[in-house]
Order: C-alpha cells, then sequence, then structure tokens
C-alpha cells in the first residue's frame, strides 16, 4: 500500500463511523465487493492506519462524573528521568490520555475520576508522588462541547498519503 485512494478513505470513514460493520456491510458501503474490502482493511490495519477497535464508554454512565486536564512540570527533562514518568504513567488507568506539551509543562493528562473527593484523594496519593514531579496545575471539564474519537479525513480526498510499507492492494 504506497497511497490511500479513494476506497480506503471511504473504508477509514465507514469504519469510525461504526467499527462493529460487517465485511459484507462495509464492502457495500464503499462500493467494493466483499475480498477487496477485507483485504483493504487487513492492509489498513497492517501499515498503521487503523490501530484497533474498541466501544466507547460514557463515562458519566458509569460513574466517572469528573474530567480533569492536569499540566504536570517535570523536575528534569532528561531522557532518563522522562521515560520514569512514561512508564508510571501508562500504568495509571485513571489517566487515560497523556501527551507532550510545548510551552510551560511537560505532560498535560486527561484524568477521570468518580468524584471531586476521588480526584483530590488521587493527585495527593498518585499524582504528586509520580517520579520527577516538580508541579501540578490541574483545570476541570464543565461540560462536554464535542468529544468525537473521529479524525476529519476530508483533507484527504485532495491528495494522496505515502504509507508506511510498499505493499498495493
Amino acid at each position: 500500500m504506497e497511497t490511500l485512494d479513494k476506497f480506503d478513505i471511504a473504508i477509514l470513514h465507514e469504519l469510525q463511523a461504526d467499527g462493529r460493520l460487517t465485511n459484507a456491510e462495509l464492502a457495500n458501503r464503499v462500493g467494493l465487493s466483499a475480498a477487496p474490502c477485507w483485504r483493504r482493511v487487513r492492509a489498513l490495519e497492517e501499515a498503521g492506519f487503523i490501530l484497533g477497535y474498541r466501544a466507547e464508554i460514557n463515562r458519566t454512565q458509569i460513574g466517572l462524573g469528573v474530567l480533569a486536564f492536569v499540566r504536570i512540570d517535570a523536575e528534569r527533562n532528561s531522557g532518563d528521568a522522562l521515560r520514569q514518568m512514561e512508564t508510571a504513567i501508562r500504568d495509571i488507568p485513571e489517566i487515560v490520555s497523556c501527551h507532550y506539551i510545548s510551552g510551560s509543562g511537560t505532560f498535560e493528562l486527561q484524568v477521570v475520576c468518580p468524584d471531586l473527593n476521588h480526584f483530590s484523594r488521587f493527585a495527593r496519593e498518585v499524582l504528586i508522588n509520580l517520579p520527577n514531579v516538580k508541579d501540578l496545575h490541574t483545570s476541570f471539564s464543565l461540560g462536554e462541547v464535542k468529544a468525537a474519537g473521529a479524525l476529519p479525513l476530508s483533507h484527504l480526498l485532495t491528495k494522496s498519503l505515502p504509507t508506511t510499507n510498499g505493499r498495493k492492494t
């Protein structure tokens, strides 16, 4: 797969909207027969365009009413110190997202907890004790305007993207 064509883009679009589509339904929606559609999906997975499939769960329905954004300032920005932080962060289930950031701070975390009391305890007992933490700055979500996980694909319609392997479908 050297480039994404209109069928690959359509497959990505449809699977973002509904990852539970059968191959037959997906093939019908994108205008392919089943076998070529299946081969393209496998190629998109192997090339790293599709990372996985999962259910999107309503966090408030399962009792995770607090969404906090926590900026962590690292004491040291050396390779070993940051790798230790990364390893610790990956092992904490309440941290659902972590990004390196520019500007002030080193990491921006998204943390979910049942309520403010739980978050307060979590911050005092877990976050502040991460290796190499200098400071924490927290903001809370007061309401979600948009939380879609789907990525915009319209820019792909005007150009072809190079891929990571040399196979064509």
